[in-house]
């Protein structure tokens, strides 16, 4: 055998055994790698989840506040009716809303029998 044929030898048992180790030395690091991105993956979606989530309790928080307000509203509304209008102006009202209308109003006399329809 000649040095070049040795040499070539040599030069494929050492390939052949960088190979066999490299090999699966590569495939523990890809799976690792793998392993890591899926753990970024899912920590991405615990993010996204967890946002959401507070982004819907900051809503119901504001909805409940704004509730409050409206019924804040509502009570000083009423407060302010119940002192400003006297009875006279809310039958006032009535009458005008009345007046406006096409309803019949049966009234009762002193008898206790209404008035039927007085000038139709």
């Amino acid at each position: 055998m000649k040095k070049s044929q040795v040499a070539g030898l040599v030069l494929i048992l050492g390939l052949l055994v960088l190979a066999m180790w490299a090999v699966p030395t590569y495939n523990v690091w890809a799976r690792e790698m793998r392993g890591q991105a899926a753990l970024r993956q899912a920590e991405w979606d615990k993010q996204i989840i967890v946002r959401e989530a507070e982004a819907r309790l900051e809503a119901e928080i504001l909805n409940a506040q704004a509730e409050v307000e409206r019924a804040r509203g509502a009570a000083e509304a009423m407060y302010v009716v119940q002192d400003a209008l006297s009875e006279t102006y809310i039958r006032y009202l009535w009458v005008r809303l009345m007046a406006d209308s096409d309803n019949i109003i049966y009234i009762p006399t002193e008898a206790s029998l209404p008035i039927l329809e007085i000038g139709r």
